[in-house]
């Protein structure tokens, strides 16, 4: 995001977009995406109309897919601010000491971004505990794509063991501190 392209104003702006859409639009988005007659069966379809597509839509790969765009945002926005805090004095007076761009990266903007990365990924995992939406609508609450707030949910609402909804809320909060 340092180098001056024509773009530089924009491309910020729509890559964090999928803020203003939330969690659950995203997951429906991608729940019409992956589904049997979504787009993203149906190009392998026409591409090689010999194979045969079948499989559930509902994949753990459709939940990642789900919390990337929703988290990327987030992450993008706090690493941009981190970098372009740095200095760029420091990077050319390295260049001017035969630092390859590779060099620069590695002595000089990674051990600055450091804190920033750190951070970046505490933010992340907590905002992770938001999969709910994309586990329900993508994936398989009862399989693989079992998060701990579904079992939070069912405990509250659905057995309506409100001791055991609370534990397990205290050891999400636990574990995202």
């Amino acid at each position: 995001m340092r180098v001056k392209t024509p773009y530089q104003r924009w491309s910020p702006r729509f890559l964090v977009v999928p803020i203003t859409l939330g969690t659950v639009l995203i997951a429906e988005g991608n729940a019409h995406v992956i589904r049997p007659q979504g787009v993203a069966r149906a190009v392998p379809a026409v591409l090689h109309p010999t194979t045969e597509r079948s499989g559930s839509p509902t994949t753990i790969t459709g939940v990642l897919i789900s919390l990337v765009i929703s988290g990327f945002p987030f992450a993008f926005l706090l690493i941009l601010s981190y970098i372009t805090g740095i200095d760029p004095g420091l990077a050319r007076a390295a260049a001017t000491l035969g630092a390859d761009p590779k060099a620069q990266f590695r002595h000089i903007y990674l051990p600055l971004l450091a804190p920033g990365l750190a951070m970046c990924f505490c933010l992340a995992f907590v905002q992770a505990f938001s999969v709910f939406p994309s586990a329900i609508l993508l994936g398989s609450p009862a399989g693989p794509t079992r998060v701990i707030s579904i079992a939070a949910y069912e405990a509250a609402f659905e057995v309506y063991d409100y001791s055991l909804a609370s534990a397990i809320a205290m050891i999400m909060g636990l574990s995202s501190s």
